[in-house]
């Protein structure tokens, strides 16, 4: 188990490091083009958690179809339950992109007005 969690831990913290340097880059390439870093705060962690919800209840709602479909058809369980969590997981996705879609549209024709 060990021998799992330390490279693990190492390639999260690169990974971390990565993104907080690329992110600081950004910010400051937008300054220095005279643009107001705050436009990067557009409600991004609201949409983040509303797309992770969304994928979360996608992931139990195909663990429990896959349990269902395992129970009552002769189909494997591991198939059941991976295609069930796939499918149902792409759905929720594919909800929330047309959420955002939708959002989009809608502010759109708002500046328009």
């Amino acid at each position: 188990m060990e021998d799992v969690l330390v490279p693990l831990g190492a390639f999260t913290m690169v990974v971390a490091i990565v993104f907080i340097l690329a992110r600081r880059k950004e910010r400051l390439t937008l300054i220095q083009h005279g643009a107001d870093a705050s436009m990067l705060k557009m409600d991004k962690a609201s949409n983040s958690s509303l797309k992770f919800g969304l994928l979360m209840v996608g992931v139990a709602l195909g663990i429990l179809l896959g349990n269902v479909i395992s129970e009552t058809t002769s189909i494997q369980e591991e198939v059941a339950f991976f295609s069930m969590t796939l499918i149902c997981g792409g759905i929720s996705l594919l909800v929330y992109y047309g959420m955002m879609k939708k959002q989009s549209k809608d502010e759109d024709s708002i500046k328009k007005d």
